[in-house]
């Protein structure tokens, strides 16, 4: 089967993830969990909407044992740079439910041993042109 984890080996899943839906349900927020696949990487864990604190994409992580993934090293400064905000939260407690009204936090869990943020405008110019040779267009 694969790669298929089982709950228990799943620490940001069972010790973040799980109560801090519960807190965000609990104050009337209406939540989405995602699931990365094959098909969908980089995606923060939840997408939270409310009707008066509007909706936010958020990221679990267990304080001191996280790391970002690949596609997320990718993806997220490039959501940012379009306007899409990620908040990381560690626990499900007032601190952690407080930096939702704070700015985007994702930021301050990148790792100095992971290096620099990556240029957005390289990165983007990057991917257009290998969007471009997929589609067999090619600069001349």
């Amino acid at each position: 089967m694969g790669n298929i984890r089982k709950p228990n080996e799943r620490p940001e899943y069972n010790l973040v993830q799980v109560p801090f839906v519960k807190l965000l349900t609990a104050r009337d927020w209406y939540c989405e969990e995602t699931h990365g696949n094959a098909f969908q990487t980089g995606f923060p864990d939840i997408y939270a909407m409310h009707r008066k604190w509007g909706r936010r994409w958020i990221d679990c992580k267990v304080e001191g044992r996280y790391s970002f993934t690949r596609a997320q090293k990718i993806k997220w400064p490039i959501w940012e740079k379009y306007g899409t905000p990620i908040w990381i939260v560690t626990g499900a407690t007032e601190d952690d439910y407080a930096k939702l009204f704070q700015p985007p936090n994702w930021r301050d869990y990148w790792r100095v041993k992971w290096g620099e943020l990556p240029d957005i405008d390289k990165l983007l110019d990057e991917l257009i042109r290998e969007q471009a040779d997929d589609n067999g267009f090619f600069d001349c």
